[in-house]
């Protein structure tokens, strides 16, 4: 007997590939993208399609939000790193909304194991390097074990899969005994992971993780979750600082460099500087070159605060203003910032489109009676808008996989009528 798949059958599965490669490799995350692109381009049922896409706000916010990179075309001069930029932001224009109209919510915990089954590859090629067990690859080095991803977008992924792990363990009263072991020990040994790894944007994500999950799992009580907060961030922090030499080396880097810098703008502000010195002094360590990045494009910002300076002048923006204020330190293509770049490309403008995403994402699980859409759905962009203060990560290939798709299930409106 010949058994008939179906077109619906083909896209779940290539949508539950896609949850399981893309934190594993960049090849196989666009080829799959791609492959699933042209199906749905080629498939008919457009009105359906498209009626689902134009009733969704977050998938308008989205489309919205790429509309304006296109439009900003036209008060740029670097017509070429414009462009570039728009094939960054390209998987809201047809990612996401394309994926949101072919997620099923019923096959969400499919998307969700395949994901936490990658990130638990990686894990465990992560241990190996760091026990030296098998050689470092690719990004890894055993000081440092993040083989498939570089720890910029390694440990982000890392935290929202121990977020994952931690609520269904706690909030899941349906999980198997099997299942809710296993999901401990991996939430344990992922925590562990978290801090012989250098990712510093993923290490506060995963202290704001700690802190949403402990909030929605005491649900009403706040009071009871206040002070479980106070009790259990502290103890995790202090254990990885005592225990993790990395941990505690980026920590000090960090507070150092913070420091340092507010030392010498106190004491600037009540001396007279000489014309030939940097207008900022600031350390140029991995967050003394964000705290500067930062610095510049406010002051870019400043000039151009309606419509910024388009969708490709970022970097010849930055040189300049760099020259005059830190000459000291490198120039940049992009500010390690999602909100300091949105607001120099498109000023007021880009930072209201940014935060419409999720000012839609938050509303729709918010307004859901589904619990699991209601907790997750709102993790995902407060998480984002957390970590988008050290980087952009709108721009990064994994983060922007993980924002999409999950985005693409999480905000689904239910058909009202028809199939899809």
């Amino acid at each position: 007997m010949v058994t008939r798949i179906t077109l619906e059958q083909v896209y779940q599965f290539l949508l539950i590939a896609l949850a399981f490669v893309f934190p594993l490799t960049t090849t196989g995350g666009s080829i799959l993208s791609i492959t699933i692109i042209v199906l749905w381009l080629f498939s008919g049922d457009y009105r359906s399609k498209f009626d689902q896409i134009l009733d969704n706000k977050v998938s308008l916010a989205c489309l919205a939000f790429f509309a304006l990179h296109v439009v900003g075309l036209l008060w740029t001069e670097d017509i070429e790193w414009g462009l570039h930029i728009i094939k960054k932001m390209s998987k809201f224009l047809l990612l996401l909304p394309i994926l949101l109209t072919i997620t099923r919510n019923e096959h969400r915990q499919n998307y969700m194991s395949a994901f936490l089954l990658a990130m638990t590859i990686s894990e465990l090629c992560s241990y190996l390097i760091w026990f030296e067990v098998i050689p470092p690859f690719k990004h890894a080095s055993v000081g440092n074990p993040t083989p498939f991803v570089d720890h910029i977008s390694y440990n982000p992924l890392l935290a929202f899969a121990v977020y994952l792990l931690s609520h269904e363990l706690l909030m899941n009263k349906c999980l198997s005994r099997v299942r809710r072991y296993t999901y401990l020990v991996f939430a344990i040994t992922m925590s562990i992971n978290m801090f012989i790894t250098g990712g510093r944007a993923g290490h506060v994500m995963y202290f704001s993780m700690l802190v949403i999950v402990i909030f929605q799992y005491f649900d009403t009580r706040k009071i009871t979750a206040f002070f479980t907060t106070l009790i259990v961030v502290p103890a995790v922090f202090l254990a990885a600082y005592q225990l993790s030499p990395l941990f505690k080396h980026r920590t000090d880097s960090a507070v150092h460099t913070v420091v340092d810098y507010l030392e010498k703008r106190n004491s600037s502000s009540s001396e007279t500087e000489s014309t030939t010195e940097p207008r900022f002094k600031i350390l140029d360590t991995s967050v003394g070159k964000r705290m500067t990045f930062v610095v510049n494009s406010f002051e870019i910002f400043k000039n151009n605060p309606l419509f910024g300076v388009g969708t490709g002048d970022f970097p010849g923006e930055y040189k300049t203003m760099n020259q005059i204020n830190t000459p000291h330190l490198v120039n940049t293509s992009q500010p390690h910032n999602m909100y300091a770049l949105e607001a120099v490309q498109f000023g007021v403008l880009g930072l209201f489109g940014l935060l419409a995403i999720f000012y839609h994402q938050f509303k729709c699980a918010l307004s859901s009676s589904d619990r699991f859409t209601r907790y997750v759905g709102t993790a995902l962009p407060a998480l984002f808008m957390i970590i988008m203060l050290s980087d952009s990560y709108l721009l990064g290939h994994f983060t922007t996989f993980l924002f999409t798709l999950f985005s693409s299930f999480l905000y689904k409106i239910p058909q009202r009528t028809g199939k899809a």
